[in-house]
């Protein structure tokens, strides 16, 4: 059996490790680092999520503005004469839709990312390669995805009905 000088943590050298100590040293930081790349992965794909958000926020946003800014404008100003009632609001709707129907579409496809992810990860535990016990919880930005989606579907039925809270 082959003695190898090794570095340990606290900087000394260790000319005592045995090649089976090596190589169970290097197992358990590769089982390490494949754990932390799961966990790199979930937070990329939050981030992923997170501009979806915005971006889903910013035509919600734009589309409800431009809604209620011209039913102001036809209702305080007497501008009726000038701009048609339908093409505002419609214009505002297809602006709130296309924002809702990308939270959706970003949703769907950030839940199914995610259930690709853990099956891979208990997969990855399963097998011994990585430790089982590291927590993998449910992503804040999805709660929060979510919580905007059903503000968004609010807006478009206050939008197309006439009614609700956002009217």
């Amino acid at each position: 059996m082959r003695a190898m000088n090794v570095r340990m943590r606290d900087g000394e050298i260790n000319p005592e490790v045995s090649g089976h100590e090596l190589d169970l040293m290097s197992a358990e930081l590769s089982s390490r680092r494949t754990a932390l790349s799961f966990q790199r992965t979930r937070m990329s794909a939050d981030r992923t999520l997170m501009s979806i958000i915005r971006t889903s926020l910013a035509l919600i946003g734009f589309g409800f503005t431009i809604f209620q800014f011209f039913r102001y404008l036809r209702e305080s100003a007497g501008a009726a004469q000038i701009v048609r009632d339908s093409a505002p609001r419609n214009f505002g709707q297809a602006l709130v839709l296309l924002g809702v129907g990308m939270l959706v579409l970003g949703l769907w496809r950030h839940i199914a990312f995610m259930l690709e992810v853990r099956a891979e990860r208990k997969t990855f535990a399963d097998q011994g390669l990585i430790p089982g016990d590291d927590r993998f919880p449910i992503s804040t930005t999805l709660v929060v995805a979510a919580l905007l989606l059903m503000i968004g579907l609010v807006a478009i039925v206050g939008m197309v009905m006439r009614a609700g809270p956002f009217h």
